[in-house]
């Protein structure tokens, strides 16, 4: 099972969805989906946008696999 582990890191980093959406010009809608891990497909230009939001370098810090 993959999993993003971004409401975990926003969650850390003090700010909320909203202002990750402000942040990174998606969606509300988009930042929750993410958030609650109910997108069954992660679009990559989203995904750059919140790395590059919340200075993220490694894609294993935002997103986790389990068996």
């Amino acid at each position: 099972m993959i999993r993003i582990r971004l409401q975990e890191i926003i969650d850390e980093r003090g700010i909320n969805q909203k202002q990750l959406s402000e942040l990174t010009k998606l969606r509300p809608t988009t930042i929750s989906e993410l958030c609650n891990n109910i997108r069954s497909t992660i679009n990559r230009e989203h995904l750059e946008k919140v790395m590059v939001a919340l200075e993220i370098k490694n894609i294993a810090e935002i997103i986790e696999y389990t068996e």
